[in-house]
């Protein structure tokens, strides 16, 4: 009997069961992207039926991404006791009643309440997701894997974008909401279908008839089967399973950076992604151009994520994911000098989107290979709950700071100075982190 089959799996090449896996991962996080960035699509019409100020307008923004922070930090562990599997679909029905319910709101309180349902599934859907690819992913394409699955975000944000533009025109806001429940709802049946369950989590936990799936999968894989479950590879690491495990010696000091990382990335990204369209509109663009503008930033996220993983095969995740920081606060520096300028500030937003969405995919990569599997799903909550606060005070900081009279440049200066912060989290992660965890069950992606 082959003793580590995870082993044998991650160093062959990717097949098609392992390749479906990611794919259906990169569709659900496609429809993930347009759920998030819905509210941003549809705030001006709002804003403008209800005569929302800057401050009710913010809120509504950041609704979502603390129901978020909520599902990434209490939802998503959830996975690592019932499986990667179930919690995705558990994630896909809250999502479609949270979209289904925007549909019908009536006023701030009451679509902020369904944007908090919408965002608890997303967020222990994206950690799920995040995990699953990693675990079926090769060692050699894990990298590029997870960055195609959170490029899926702004793939759904750019075609979701376009589609919202015409829906609002022809049938109003509320019928984006109809159409992203729908679409969420469609995956249900897929999941249940093609997407297995995790081989490591079967192997570590041992849920009900764990042998029998274990070798059904093996199957799948062109693995021969196996008499008796493998012992984990990391046997006895991490055995509660908890919260407190992140941060015990020796996995505190990469839990701290990481949180770093992911909280001032998604301070900076979420003020992007959410203001960009209010903010082209305000400085002379038409409502459904401004909407075009942030459609144009996801198109350059798609570049920014699929080129960020093929590099990431040859070169180290973490010196890549802080050159994308870097690069994105200069050019959002950029953006700001140029305030004015329609035609380059629709340019500059690409770039920005380029970077930025680089950046925060860079983390993502980077998250899974820190921690063992029995709390994998758990550490990678957490960083994304704990990111989730930093997105939740990036727009809503933004839409006081407007309120007071700030400029759009001004807001784009200082959302610059995180990505900063992040990019020194993530240079220290990689020098003085990676022993740890590698002594810990993480691999490490550098190293490939």
């Amino acid at each position: 009997m082959n003793t580590d089959i995870v082993a044998s799996i991650e160093q062959g090449p990717m097949r098609p069961m392992q390749v479906l896996a990611v794919t259906i991962c990169v569709v659900i996080n496609m429809i993930d992207g347009f759920d998030v960035l819905v509210m941003a699509f549809t705030a001006p019409s709002i804003a403008a039926e209800w005569s929302l100020e800057p401050q009710s307008v913010g809120l509504l923004l950041s609704a979502g991404l603390f129901g978020m922070a909520a599902g990434s930090l209490f939802l998503a562990p959830v996975a690592d006791r019932i499986g990667r599997r179930n919690t995705i679909l558990l994630c896909l029905a809250i999502i479609s009643a949270g979209m289904l319910a925007s549909a019908f709101t009536w006023s701030v309180p009451s679509l902020a309440s369904a944007r908090v349902v919408t965002g608890i599934g997303i967020g222990g859907m994206l950690a799920s997701i995040t995990t699953i690819t990693a675990e079926y992913a090769s060692h050699r394409r894990r990298g590029f894997a997870i960055s195609m699955v959170q490029s899926g975000y702004p793939v759904g944000a750019t075609i979701g974008g376009s589609i919202a533009a015409l829906l609002i025109v022809a049938y109003g806001w509320r019928s984006v909401y109809v159409f992203g429940a729908a679409c969420t709802i469609a995956m249900i049946p897929l999941v249940l279908r093609y997407l297995p369950e995790s081989l490591e989590y079967l192997i570590e936990r041992k849920p009900r008839n764990a042998l029998e799936k274990v070798n059904d999968l093996l199957a799948r894989l062109g693995q021969a089967p196996v008499a008796q479950l493998p012992r984990p590879r990391r046997a006895g690491a991490a055995s509660r399973g908890s919260v407190l495990d992140l941060v015990s010696s020796p996995l505190r000091t990469p839990t701290t950076l990481l949180w770093c990382a992911f909280f001032m990335v998604m301070l900076s990204f979420y003020f992007v992604l959410s203001w960009t369209p209010t903010l082209l509109t305000e400085a002379g663009l038409r409502a459904e151009q401004g909407i075009s503008g942030g459609v144009l930033m996801n198109i350059g996220g798609i570049g920014g994520g699929v080129t960020l993983g093929y590099l990431t095969a040859r070169f180290s995740a973490h010196r890549l994911t802080a050159l994308h920081m870097l690069l994105c606060a200069v050019f959002m520096v950029l953006f700001g000098l140029l305030d004015g300028n329609l035609g380059v500030m629709l340019v500059l937003g690409f770039v920005i989107g380029y970077f930025i969405f680089g950046s925060i995919i860079g983390v993502y990569s980077i998250a899974p290979d820190i921690y063992p599997t029995a709390i994998r799903n758990t550490g990678v909550g957490w960083a994304i709950g704990i990111g989730r606060f930093g997105g939740i005070l990036g727009p809503a900081a933004a839409g006081l700071l407007l309120a007071q009279g700030w400029t759009g440049a001004q807001c784009f200066f200082a959302f610059s100075v995180p990505l900063l912060i992040a990019m020194i989290a993530v240079t220290i992660l990689h020098h003085g982190s990676q022993p740890r965890a590698s002594n810990h069950g993480g691999r490490n992606p550098d190293n490939r």
